[in-house]
């Protein structure tokens, strides 16, 4: 499971905005928005809702795109880690002028365009597999298209929290999303597990198409308080981008942190590249049977959304980070260890996955509540895109070495040595001051 979450910072005037005349309601302030429990907030529901969809969408994608490309388009090691570079290739790309242009633009807005990429790109897939045109290239041109869309809904889609709950329920905000993605993980691969087996992977795609097109109306529906940026507030792209990246690195808290995702990032993502293959090929799973795997695995990460503010409560909010950090790391050595012994292999990644979920979601709610609350409004969109072009933009890097070594030395090879890479990953928060802190830091006003 990746980390550093999506799965902030000032918007630019209304009247930039190509979707303003579809605007459907006027913008609040945070100030207004329903003290007590979000739940009793109808435009935090109104988000939440489009969201939990697309995430269940989204799921469905991510287990049918690999299984069309394994199993019907038959793809070698390196053409499935071409493909795994490919979706995450935009992070590395345009990852940080994302985070400038978005400062300037209405998150909101920015969300709603993504969608409508996304849900159009994917179309294209079952049209021309209905057509028996569909070809790898295909596959490669859909997920750029798709990660660069997804470049900018997510780092809109982490920096718009601030702007529609209150500064003391973005942490409650932050776990009631999670705690729905993780319900997406449960849920998604074990629809699209099925719908695969009854329309084929090129069909259940359309599924996500649905779910993209529905969470494009909430977000219509929603309201923000994003305020205009003042002309004379813009810098020059590259010195923004600058600003950006001077604020992450400049604190060395979110330096560790950026420092064990990033590493963890990396080496995950060299295991998850070949992880069709391994389930498939190398395990002889279904595809019914790796759906149901990451969807009992996720159950984890909807504990761990749940149990967050227990745990943060019980050890502190600082030592949280270093001990999730230890436990998914050391955890990620039983991936590669199923191949060892195939005749608990179901239940042994079951439990990988299960433990794993959990504590990135411990992990991941922590340290994006401490990114949002301590920076500034207007560099909310640069910070997010500053970590995720380093802990995402390594990405494409791992998926074409996962590709390379899985031709080289075996794709069991190449999973022992993720594993092995993320358990050095945990050293960057373990060493350093978050075991002598309780609290981490608030914002300097």
């Amino acid at each position: 499971m990746l980390i550093g979450m999506p799965q902030s910072g000032d918007p630019s005037a209304a009247a930039d905005d190509p979707v303003g005349s579809i605007e459907a309601t006027e913008p609040t302030t945070a100030r207004d928005a329903p003290r007590g429990s979000l739940w009793r907030d109808r435009n935090f529901i109104t988000m939440w809702s489009g969201q939990a969809l697309a995430q269940v969408g989204s799921q469905v994608t991510e287990l049918a795109i690999p299984v069309l490309a394994v199993l019907l388009l038959h793809a070698t090691e390196f053409e499935v880690g071409l493909l795994n570079a490919a979706a995450v290739a935009a992070f590395l790309v345009v990852g940080l002028p994302a985070g400038a242009w978005i400062d300037r633009m209405r998150k909101r807005r920015v969300m709603i365009w993504a969608d409508a990429v996304r849900a159009t790109a994917l179309l294209t897939l079952p049209l021309l597999w209905w057509a028996d045109l569909l070809e790898m290239w295909h596959l490669y041109a859909v997920a750029l298209v798709v990660g660069i869309a997804t470049v900018f809904f997510d780092v809109s889609y982490q920096s718009i929290i601030p702007s529609l709950v209150r500064e003391n329920q973005i942490a409650e905000a932050n776990g009631k999303l999670e705690a729905t993605r993780e319900l997406a993980n449960i849920s998604g691969p074990a629809l699209g597990g099925w719908l695969i087996g009854l329309i084929t992977a090129p069909f259940a795609i359309l599924a996500t198409v649905g779910t993209y097109i529905t969470s494009l109306i909430a977000l219509l529906l929603t309201r923000d308080h994003e305020q205009s940026r003042a002309p004379e507030d813009r810098a020059p792209i590259l010195q923004e981008i600058g600003e950006g990246l001077r604020w992450v690195f400049g604190n060395e808290l979110l330096r560790r942190i950026v420092g064990t995702t990033g590493i963890s990032n990396f080496f995950n993502t060299m295991s998850f590249t070949l992880l069709p293959i391994f389930l498939l090929r190398e395990l002889g799973l279904t595809p019914a049977a790796m759906g149901l795997i990451f969807s009992l695995g996720s159950i984890g990460g909807l504990a761990g959304a749940v149990a967050t503010p227990h745990i943060v409560r019980w050890i502190g909010e600082a030592r949280a980070i270093p001990v999730s950090a230890v436990a998914f790391s050391t955890v990620a050595c039983l991936l590669p260890l199923a191949a060892t012994f195939p005749a608990v292999a179901f239940p042994l990644l079951v439990v990988q996955g299960f433990i794993g979920s959990f504590t990135v979601l411990l992990y991941n709610i922590t340290q994006v509540t401490f990114r949002q609350r301590i920076t500034p409004p207007r560099l909310l969109g640069r910070m997010n895109a500053s970590v995720r072009f380093c802990v995402w933009g390594v990405m494409p890097i791992a998926a074409l070495l996962a590709g390379a070594l899985g031709t080289w030395v075996g794709v069991v090879a190449t999973m022992w040595i993720g594993a092995a890479g993320q358990l050095l990953s945990a050293l960057c928060v373990v060493i350093g001051p978050f075991w002598t802190m309780r609290q981490l830091p608030d914002a300097q006003h």
